[in-house]
């Protein structure tokens, strides 16, 4: 760093010290209270066909770091005003602890006009997650997650007990966050990098308040075998769950993530969320989360950061805007491919929007909230090859600098509410507004003009009407009629049936996980959604075979030629681990299908070949013959991990005919292997003249 440079940066590192001193005990500029939120809203632009209108607001709420929506329509928050208060100078602002709040509208006025705190403990300061499960309550708030329960209905919480306790981030942004109910009657949640470990608490049960002292504990071991722990073996920093509603059955669906906020799934099972960047990379990604992938963000091999890599592709010459593909190891095999990369910012809550109230360009799409630039938008996905495209639309941006959206949810009729922390600063361990008196946070709602706030009629005690709330865009009332619908079994067929021959694709995969876990009807479900003229419920029905522990390989086989590439991809996933001994040909018939470009059937591939390759290469090189030396063939070969790789690495790299830059990609290839034939291959190179 030249004089310049080093004076440049102590002057910008002294204003921001003197803009925070200036910000502490700070309170928004614009205004306290109910009236200054309503005029903030006029600097609101909101997608057409769309309307921002307020639903609460300090004093009722104040910095909301998470949401979500019941069956009722009631909005639930959970509060950060003991944000950081373990090490910031502020300390304790609120000695009884944050609180969970219900927030209702009772007079229909479209405001809430109804506060109950439904828990209020130091245990669950600034908790990064909540989530709404019938009279059961599952609050993420590191090193913790608790579960919560109303168990006599009065809206308050009367037991405590310990789902997953040992994880790192305490009062930290990287730590776990939100738990979400998935179409398979599965959780979902995800922990940022500081997250670390997962373990299982000896006794669940704990006292209903207080800190939580020393705990016994055990590691979680995944359905893989593998303990859940950032040690590189294979899992590196954070990290996707999928576990029963117990907790039990962990699997860690895919790692490598820096601060993955939330995950959200639709209804055939597939996952989507946001990761933010190295703070200042101006690289936040938006993320299909392919089962079992690494994503990226630390060397697979080394862990190291992903400055090393950056720093030698610049001295060769690498243009600048490569660099966001550099942080991500986007270039190295082993790596799946990131969907969107929307620059610099926060990113905050996700959620997989199913519901028919908002525009349709809005349907079946990702809505998300970042912080950093102060927008919520919204991520038009669409097929492409084995992974999709997307581009970025926006719903909600404002040029107020307080606005800084923490988590959005759909409500039963469909519309979204969206929590603002409402503060000069994203977080990141300070905040501005350190008088509790003068503590903001807005939580808004977006609907079509003129729609008011409805919450429909529930009848659980018929499978008809179960069926019917099982179709409810708001996960809490989906959880609720999931539950029911499969306490019936059999006797919930026939209404299921119904929903099954409905025209919406999401409605009949909603039925499908429900049909195909009738005991007795497993295979005959699972069997027709193969065969379905839709891909989306080909790879739903492919999906529930695996999370049921069926036999994959006969819908692997009916599968393997499908047109597809989407598809073809799941039967790739499908065969990970899979011993059978038909497994190496059915791989090398999906690999031999590898058009030498699509990343994402690639990156499919060799996750399928995990812990296999050397069958699964051997009965490629077999399907293809000569072929192997095509870009396809070549492609397959970088991805590879058999002993045979280094060889055939070794053999690309002999051509005269590669560019400089080419060479380098293959010899990279060869960091990810290793063993006498990797020794060996690099002594040929060395003999090479």
């Amino acid at each position: 760093m030249n004089k310049l440079s080093q004076q440049i940066t102590t002057l910008l590192a002294g204003t921001i010290i003197a803009i925070m001193a200036h910000l502490a005990d700070a309170a928004n500029p614009a205004g306290v209270g109910p009236e200054a939120a309503r005029a903030a809203m006029t600097n609101f632009t909101v997608a057409d066909g769309l309307q921002l209108s307020l639903f609460a607001s300090e004093p009722m709420v104040r910095n909301p770091t998470d949401m979500d929506m019941d069956a009722q329509g009631r909005v639930w928050i959970t509060e950060g005003v003991n944000y950081r208060s373990s090490f910031q100078k502020w300390g304790v602002l609120q000695r009884e602890g944050d609180r969970i709040l219900i927030l209702e509208d009772m007079n229909g006025d479209g405001t809430a006009d109804k506060e109950t705190v439904f828990y209020q403990d130091p245990s669950i300061n600034a908790a990064l997650g909540i989530c709404v499960l019938g009279n059961k309550v599952i609050i993420s708030s590191s090193p913790h997650v608790f579960v919560l329960t109303d168990t006599d209905g009065d809206g308050k919480a009367d037991k405590r007990e310990l789902l997953f306790t040992g994880i790192g981030g305490k009062d930290h942004d990287h730590g776990v966050h939100a738990f979400v109910f998935g179409p398979d009657g599965k959780l979902y949640f995800n922990m940022g990098n500081a997250g670390k470990q997962l373990f299982y608490p000896i006794e669940r049960n704990v006292a209903l308040h207080g800190e939580i002292g020393k705990v016994a504990m055990k590691p979680v071991i995944d359905l893989e075998g593998n303990e859940v722990i950032d040690h590189g073996k294979p899992y590196r920093m954070g990290m996707v769950f999928r576990c029963n509603l117990d907790g039990s059955e962990v699997e860690t669906l895919a790692w490598n993530f820096r601060n993955n906020y939330e995950v959200a799934v639709d209804s055939f099972g597939t996952l989507w969320q946001s990761d933010n960047d190295d703070d200042g990379n101006r690289g936040v990604r938006i993320n299909f989360v392919m089962e079992h992938g690494n994503f990226g963000y630390a060397d697979e091999m080394t862990g190291a950061g992903w400055h090393e890599g950056w720093d030698k592709a610049k001295a060769k010459g690498a243009a600048e805007d490569t660099k966001v593909f550099y942080e991500w190891h986007q270039y190295d095999p082993g790596v799946v491919p990131n969907l969107l990369h929307t620059g610099g910012g926060s990113p905050t809550g996700i959620l997989l929007y199913e519901g028919r109230l908002l525009p349709r360009v809005f349907w079946n799409q990702m809505i998300h909230c970042d912080a950093g630039p102060r927008v919520i938008r919204a991520y038009p996905a669409q097929a492409d090859g084995a992974g999709y495209k997307a581009e970025t639309l926006n719903i909600v941006t404002t040029p107020d600098t307080w606005f800084r959206p923490a988590d959005v949810c759909v409500a039963p009729d469909g519309s979204l509410y969206m929590a603002d922390w409402n503060d000069a600063g994203v977080g990141g361990h300070n905040m501005a507004d350190q008088n509790v008196e003068k503590m903001t946070g807005r939580i808004y709602r977006v609907a079509p003009p003129g729609s008011k706030a409805s919450v429909p009629t529930l009848n659980l005690k018929t499978a008809a009407g179960c069926v019917e709330a099982l179709q409810s865009p708001n996960q809490a009332t989906r959880y609720l009629a999931w539950t029911k619908l499969q306490s019936m079994q059999s006797s919930a067929e026939k209404p299921l049936q119904k929903l099954w021959q409905d025209k919406d694709p999401c409605m009949r995969a909603r039925a499908l996980h429900l049909l195909a876990r009738i005991p007795g009807r497993e295979r005959k479900y699972i069997h027709t959604a193969i065969k379905d003229a839709d891909p989306d419920i080909r790879i739903t029905g492919l999906r529930i075979a695996r999370e049921l522990k069926l036999d994959v390989i006969p819908a692997v086989k009916a599968l393997a030629h499908d047109d597809s590439a989407q598809v073809r991809r799941e039967c790739a996933l499908a065969l990970r681990h899979n011993t059978s001994p038909e497994a190496p040909k059915l791989w090398a018939q999906l690999a031999a299908q590898h058009d030498g470009s699509d990343r994402w059937y690639l990156e499919a591939l060799g996750i399928g070949a995990d812990r296999q390759w050397d069958s699964f290469l051997e009965a490629w090189l077999a399907e293809v013959g000569e072929h192997s030396d095509t870009p396809a063939g070549r492609s397959i070969i970088w991805r590879s991990r058999s002993k045979k790789t280094p060889a055939l690495l070794a053999r690309i790299i002999k051509d005269k005919s590669l560019s400089a830059a080419e060479r380098d990609h293959y010899f990279r290839a060869l960091d990810f292997v290793s063993g006498p034939e990797k020794d060996a291959a690099l002594i040929e190179l060395l003999t090479v003249k």
